[in-house]
């Protein structure tokens, strides 16, 4: 199952894009032009690969049987489970699989809401939790209702003008009284890269737990979750080349052995009897059930590609198409960026709103040119109505996006004004 990976002395996107089948396609005759990767990325031969290796040559359940296959599968397994630890500098028991960055932060919020009274993840009225106006909404609802169902407070940090998240009041809303602070790396939405060493500092001054959403980071640069110094991570594979289905959760050893299990079932158990249970040691109290082994194996192939090419690379290559992407915006006119409109603090994916132009006619326009964009309010609405839109068109770059096809987007924008303009 060893995937042969790209070997780049320079960072060569032909070379790259090369990799993935999907990208030599045309949508309405013309060239594919993928620029929907904050939504999900395509993926490279060496992802497909594994995964159809896997289950051709190895598949069986894990941690269930004695036979060839099954030991198999779940050395597979777990060893997909020590390449995603050594891809975020962590310990390969402070992995949780998790079916994707939605289920993680549900996990931990429902391990907060179930924790006994006297536990450190107890929550109840007086206590407060702490999240940003620019989050996903899956990083928002689960701590939503959890607060109205335990009484705690809800409190957020909002955001100023240009995009960026406004700490003049960061004291007051992080507090003694704060029990977590629940928070987005690079917003899916805005692009903005949010300050992690002051937001993590305020929260250790305070005692509150801190969890940080890398859905928009892990595949887009370099993340060591120790040296983050916040207490739980999570991301989603099929954003960063790997299946769809799985996802990650990491959290400090010492935390996850102290909270309460996410799901009961098969696997997570340690002693069951009819008057009650005992839990595994994590990860496996929080994997009840027969997991996503396929995709976790698909998902360690994409972190062995991401750092064969080099996230340093791909952040660096990211970072000039951004920039590309901006200026060409601002020098067309009649076309406004949603959030930091310079390349400082923020990261590839790019939303913006064409005068007089709905994002849903922009999309549809685009799609026409064969440019795949996200239009909507990309599970961000309060943002959006923070902004004074309804919706914006997104375009966000990855790994095997070229300057060429930048040229395309931006051709394609004039194209969309002079038609809806007539």
């Amino acid at each position: 199952m060893t995937a042969v990976l790209p070997d780049l002395a320079n960072y060569d996107v032909d070379a790259v894009r090369a990799d993935f089948p999907i990208l030599t396609r045309e949508v309405f005759g013309r060239p594919l032009v993928y620029l929907d990767n904050a939504s999900s990325s395509q993926k490279p031969r060496q992802v497909l690969d594994a995964e159809r290796s896997f289950v051709e040559q190895h598949y069986s359940n894990v941690h269930r049987g004695v036979h060839t296959l099954s030991q198999e599968a779940t050395d597979a397994y777990e060893s997909a489970r020590s390449t995603v630890a050594a891809f975020l500098g962590a310990r390969h028991e402070e992995v949780v699989f998790t079916k994707n960055a939605t289920e993680a932060y549900n996990l931990v919020a429902h391990s907060f809401g179930n924790a006994p009274a006297g536990s450190p993840f107890h929550l109840g009225p007086g206590d407060e939790v702490c999240v940003t106006e620019m989050e996903h909404h899956s990083n928002l609802v689960p701590w939503q209702m959890l607060c109205e169902r335990t009484g705690a407070t809800l409190r957020w940090l909002p955001l100023t003008d240009d995009g960026r998240l406004d700490l003049t009041d960061l004291d007051t809303l992080v507090n003694e009284r704060t029990r977590i602070l629940a928070f987005v790396h690079i917003s899916n939405i805005l692009g903005t890269a949010n300050p992690v060493d002051v937001l993590v500092a305020r929260a250790r001054e305070v005692g509150a737990f801190t969890l940080l959403d890398g859905a928009q980071s892990a595949p887009h640069q370099s993340v060591d979750v120790t040296a983050l110094g916040v207490d739980f991570f999570a991301l989603t594979g099929h954003k960063m080349l790997a299946p769809s289905g799985i996802g990650v959760l990491w959290g400090r050893k010492e935390l996850l052995d102290a909270m309460p299990p996410f799901m009961g079932g098969g696997s997570m158990i340690e002693v069951v009897q009819m008057s009650g249970s005992t839990y595994a040691p994590a990860p496996e109290r929080f994997e009840a059930g027969t997991p996503m082994i396929s995709q976790a194996v698909g998902l360690a192939a994409a972190c062995d590609y991401l750092s064969a090419v080099g996230l340093d690379r791909i952040a660096a290559h990211e970072r000039a198409l951004t920039a590309q992407l901006i200026d060409g915006i601002r020098a067309l006119g009649g076309v406004r960026v949603i959030g930091p409109d310079t390349i400082e603090m923020r990261g590839a994916a790019v939303s913006f709103a064409i005068d007089d132009v709905h994002p849903h006619d922009v999309g549809q326009s685009l799609d026409e040119l064969g440019i795949a964009v996200r239009v909507g309010h990309h599970c961000a609405f309060p943002v959006c109505r923070r902004y004074g839109v309804a919706a914006t068109t997104r375009a966000s770059s990855y790994l095997y996006t070229t300057a060429a096809e930048i040229d395309v987007l931006l051709e394609g924008i004039v194209t969309v004004q002079r038609f809806w303009r007539r």
